[in-house]
């Protein structure tokens, strides 16, 4: 297995290790249900350092991207941050991501680790003009400071103001402690906090600096646990769940995030007859009303029929409450309807409720 920059220090700190995709990384330090509240009344911090990086540079950057990612990246600022998909022309997903413009010759495409290399071929495959792609991944370790402390924690830290970094924003020169840091206001939490991209083989010392200076705010580490849950409370797809190369992001109620006035993309015309016609199938968000916890894959059914399955279920430890999403026929998708579950051979009833199920508390002021 890899193992990011700060494997040590997770075992040291007595942290589950897993198999991720290939990465040994902590699940859990002191349990998935109380990290999870750690993030959601003080702060966690995350390693996410196998995270892949991807540069795309030269004087056609923008246009290439433009045919690749479904969002429209002409309005977007230097130094902002847009969420988008790559899509494969029959409108299924390549990837999620994020994508960090420095100028419109130079962007930092932020993606799936279990997704890096076959995005980083896909890219490669379809490169057209005066462009350079480079695939940065070994360059730099990933933080995440989450949580409505995060802030307070990071700035005791920096004499740079983090109230100038708006949401969806970064500053690629920023001074956390004495490590310099490419910051993001993003994150997979639902709560207000930041992303740390730096060098490797600052990531021990900088992480210890870290918890120590918000051991007083409550900051704890968090493992990939928790990261799940509480992305699933604030409804945020994770790839090969709510998307996939058979999930589109109309189906996956993410078309906001697809510009269809923009030119031509790889999908659009597969997404634009989805659109026009209507999907067949929708991600909807429900509330169990039996006593039954769901799970990924767990058959949906109405009518004596199944009529789709889960793509992420549990319990949500902020609403103490069995929620899940599941991508289920259109004609059931309402608001307020009644749908059964299968768990453990038992069709179980659950209640169809509006997305998401907790209130982000992203800081956009």
């Amino acid at each position: 297995m890899k193992k990011t920059p700060l494997y040590e220090l997770h075992v040291q700190a007595g942290g589950k290790i897993i198999d991720f995709g290939g990465w040994a990384l902590p699940v859990e330090y002191e349990g998935i249900i109380r990290e999870h509240e750690t993030v959601r009344t003080a702060a966690g911090l995350f390693d996410v350092s196998h995270m892949g990086e991807i540069l795309v540079e030269g004087p056609d950057a923008e246009k290439y991207l433009q045919k690749m990612l479904t969002n429209d990246l002409a309005p977007m600022q230097d130094y902002q941050v847009y969420y988008t998909f790559m899509c494969y022309p029959d409108g299924g997903v390549v990837d999620d991501l994020i994508v960090y413009k420095y100028n419109a010759n130079l962007y930092l495409l932020v993606v799936n680790a279990s997704n890096k290399d076959k995005d980083y071929e896909w890219l490669l495959q379809h490169r057209a003009g005066q462009v350079t792609i480079t695939d940065v991944s070994d360059n730099y370790a990933l933080f995440a400071v989450q949580g409505p402390n995060a802030q307070r924690i990071l700035q005791d830290m920096t004499s740079t103001d983090l109230n100038q970094i708006k949401f969806f924003r970064f500053s690629s020169e920023v001074i956390i402690g004495d490590t310099p840091v490419m910051i993001s206001r993003t994150g997979y939490t639902g709560e207000d906090g930041f992303e740390l991209y730096l060098s490797p083989d600052q990531a021990p010392s900088l992480w210890q600096k870290i918890l120590e200076q918000g051991q007083k705010h409550g900051l704890r580490p968090v493992g990939l646990g928790a990261r799940d849950t509480l992305r699933f409370e604030a409804a945020l797809p994770l790839y090969g769940h709510e998307l996939s190369a058979d999930i589109s992001p109309l189906e996956a109620g993410l078309g906001h995030f697809v510009k269809f006035s923009k030119s031509d993309f790889i999908g659009k015309e597969a997404l634009l007859r989805q659109k026009e016609g209507g999907v067949k199938r929708k991600l909807i968000a429900f509330e169990m009303l039996e006593r039954g916890i769901p799970r990924a894959g767990y058959e949906v059914q109405a009518d004596g029929k199944t009529i789709g399955y889960v793509t992420t279920g549990g319990i949500a430890p902020s609403l103490n409450k069995n929620i899940g999403l599941a991508l289920i026929a259109s004609d059931y998708a309402q608001e307020g309807q009644t749908i059964e579950v299968a768990i453990r051979k038992r069709s179980m009833r659950a209640l169809i409720i509006p997305k998401p199920f907790y209130s982000k508390k992203y800081k956009k002021a």
